[in-house]
């Protein structure tokens, strides 16, 4: 069954969908544009754009959908469609429309209700990802492990922070990746204690170098972290590296199907607070990955109790330590639960301490 059909079954007799976000219009299309809407009804789909992506609409997006290029205004087409279909209730995504887009449909739909539920519905249905999304961020992160293979011979003095992340990056181009994930983090020294701090345009700092990155493929993020040694490392950064590493193989061993989200991330953060840590560990385990590099579900310990993984579930693993003022280490892994409750690791980079 496709996005767009899962989504369907989810819409009442009467009801419509208006989807305005790039990532949602990518997810129920598998077109990515930047102008327009798709309007789901129960038994028909409508991609509406413009010109300048007319022809890419018609090749590349589901054949489901209707490709309509309104002469007149986008919202006015939407008005006609939906009283055309007899369309009594819109559905949009409560997430992500601006005040001016909601008062636009207030305006020109005077008699249809309009209300919040295309979000709540779409995040739920994106948490799960089925095998061509599962293919998709397998490729991007083995692109992403080789991008940390390739950086580990480039680390060398008088390298700057900003030199790390650009030539992470362009390593992941090079090697087909449509994009990065997300801005990269190479931090170091001082700056390692910034769980996301910008790369910085100075020489490497000794201590410990923090970088997160990811590839994109296929419209698909991957996610990991791993932090080295600039120089060597002293007994107290070994232990903190030690704890940080160990905390994550714990989760690791206790993610299976039925685990609940909320006491995944209590194994690591229990071992990183009676290691002499409590309170270093700010952030959440962990999160889902997808089209958007954080999704539902967290692994947190505000999760609700009822949050546990399932098959379909990709998030990651990424707990770390940050010393104020002094250095920080985080070790990040993106996991799939399978659908026989097994984990699959997509990350195969070392995660042993390596110093340089």
């Amino acid at each position: 069954m496709t996005h767009l059909q899962k989504f369907q079954q989810k819409l009442q007799e009467g009801q419509a969908a208006l989807i305005s976000s790039s990532q949602n219009r990518f997810y129920l299309s598998g077109f990515q544009y930047d102008d327009g809407y798709l309007l789901i009804f129960r038994a028909r789909a409508v991609l509406l754009t413009d010109f300048r992506y007319e022809e890419a609409a018609e090749q590349h997006a589901d054949p489901a959908f209707e490709i309509l290029c309104p002469k007149r205004g986008m919202l006015d087409a939407v008005r006609e469609l939906l009283l055309g279909e007899g369309i009594s209730e819109l559905l949009i995504e409560e997430e992500s429309v601006t005040v001016a887009l909601r008062e636009s449909l207030a305006q020109k739909l005077d008699d249809v209700t309009v209300h919040k539920g295309a979000s709540a519905c779409l995040t739920a249905l994106r948490a799960f990802k089925d095998e061509g999304e599962l293919a998709a961020m397998a490729e991007a992160q083995r692109i992403t492990d080789a991008a940390f293979t390739h950086i580990l011979g480039y680390l060398k003095p008088g390298v700057r922070e900003i030199d790390v992340a650009l030539e992470l990056e362009f390593f992941m181009r090079r090697s087909g990746a449509a994009g990065i994930a997300f801005h990269t983090i190479a931090v170091s020294g001082t700056a390692s204690s910034l769980p996301h701090g910008v790369p910085r345009s100075c020489t490497l700092e000794k201590g410990f170098l923090t970088m997160d990155f990811g590839a994109r493929v296929g419209g698909y993020c991957a996610d990991m972290t791993r932090t080295v040694v600039i120089g060597r490392a002293d007994a107290e950064m070994k232990h903190l590296y030690s704890t940080v590493l160990r905390a994550q193989r714990a989760a690791l061993d206790r993610a299976a199907q039925g685990v609940s989200c909320r006491a995944l991330d209590l194994v690591a953060r229990d071992i990183i607070d009676g290691a002499g840590y409590e309170g270093r560990f700010g952030h959440s385990l962990g999160h889902g990955v997808g089209i958007d590099v954080h999704e539902a579900p967290r692994l947190s310990r505000s999760a609700p109790e009822s949050a546990v993984l399932l098959p379909g579930h990709v998030v990651t693993v990424e707990p770390g330590i940050y010393l104020a003022g002094k250095y920080g280490c985080r070790i990040e892994d993106m996991i799939a639960v399978n659908p026989d409750g097994s984990i699959r690791n997509f990350t195969k980079s070392d995660k042993d301490l390596i110093e340089i």
